[in-house]
């Protein structure tokens, strides 16, 4: 069954990297691992499978029957491990269709999450879920049609690979750009490319450049870049709209609070992702936080 929605909007289920990491320094921003889902035409498209989507799922069962696209940028932790808590996966009257790159140890993303579930690590086999799952291996490069919606991917900068997205739809933008590290080299030509004209771009802003050029704790080779450099990006490629997000676990809410107080100094159209948080593109305003179960309804400025 399609989705009766029309416009396109962004959720934010997850925007924590790393590892989960709930708490009482966390409650404000969230402490879930990387999901993002977007409602674009009459489709939804998800973006990362961390335990984010397992919050996703639940909120997905009052909708059912449901189908889904699942676009994994790479199947480090952080970016999978919801995946065997995501109920509506288990579920037969729905039906996902999922697409990742192949590694470069040659493994589909169908392998890696079934590797995941595979005993001793989990109870149960990818093969219990009783969904219509169907399993798409991407070129690094390709484009995926699903009606009016183009989406294309380019690769990063980050241990293993992974790959970043762009969403069009009737002229409409949006960029998921994680995980990957910024070039000393200067700004990435492939990223420049993929993100240009977006109105929304979601970006890998896991340390500041404080921490990443430490010399006694330096993040350099990481894999993660840095709010200054998202900002350099989306003024090089005119994005209306920078999401700073995969916040480091160690980033209290304080602490997330104070980066973006600096960051809107520096690029008044930035905005710190948090759970809850739900973006429009279509009538452009941004919204404050909503409970989780709720589907929210805003825009950005």
């Amino acid at each position: 069954m399609s989705s009766q929605h029309n416009g396109f909007t962004i959720h934010f289920w997850g925007v924590r990297g790393s590892i989960a990491c709930p708490g009482p320094e966390t409650v404000r921003y969230g402490g879930n691992t990387p999901c993002v889902e977007m409602r674009v035409g009459r489709e939804r498209l998800i973006f990362d499978g961390g335990t984010g989507l397992r919050v996703l799922g639940q909120s997905m069962l009052s909708q059912m029957p449901v189908e889904a696209h699942l676009f994994f940028t790479h199947s480090h932790w952080d970016h999978i491990q919801g995946f065997p808590f995501f109920v509506p996966a288990f579920i037969k009257s729905n039906r996902f269709r999922i697409y990742g790159a192949i590694a470069p140890n040659g493994s589909t993303i169908k392998q890696r999450l079934t590797d995941q579930m595979l005993h001793p690590n989990f109870p149960v086999p990818l093969q219990v879920m009783q969904a219509d799952l169907q399993f798409y291996d991407l070129e690094v490069g390709e484009s995926v049609e699903l009606g009016e919606i183009t989406v294309e991917n380019t690769l990063l900068n980050h241990p293993g690979e992974a790959v970043g997205y762009r969403v069009n739809w009737r002229g409409h933008a949006a960029a998921y750009i994680t995980d990957t590290e910024h070039r000393p080299s200067g700004l990435d030509e492939n990223i420049l490319k993929l993100i240009q004209d977006v109105d929304v771009l979601i970006y890998d802003a896991t340390y500041t450049d404080t921490e990443y050029y430490s010399p006694a704790t330096s993040k350099v080779g990481w894999g993660h870049s840095t709010w200054q450099e998202g900002i350099k990006l989306a003024k090089a490629a005119n994005v209306k709209t920078l999401v700073i997000f995969h916040h480091d676990p160690l980033h209290n809410d304080d602490f997330l609070d104070r980066i973006g107080e600096e960051a809107i100094q520096h690029f008044r159209n930035t905005v710190m992702a948090r759970e809850g948080l739900s973006i429009s593109l279509v009538e452009s305003a941004v919204s404050d936080p909503v409970p989780l179960q709720q589907e929210a309804k805003a825009s950005i400025r």
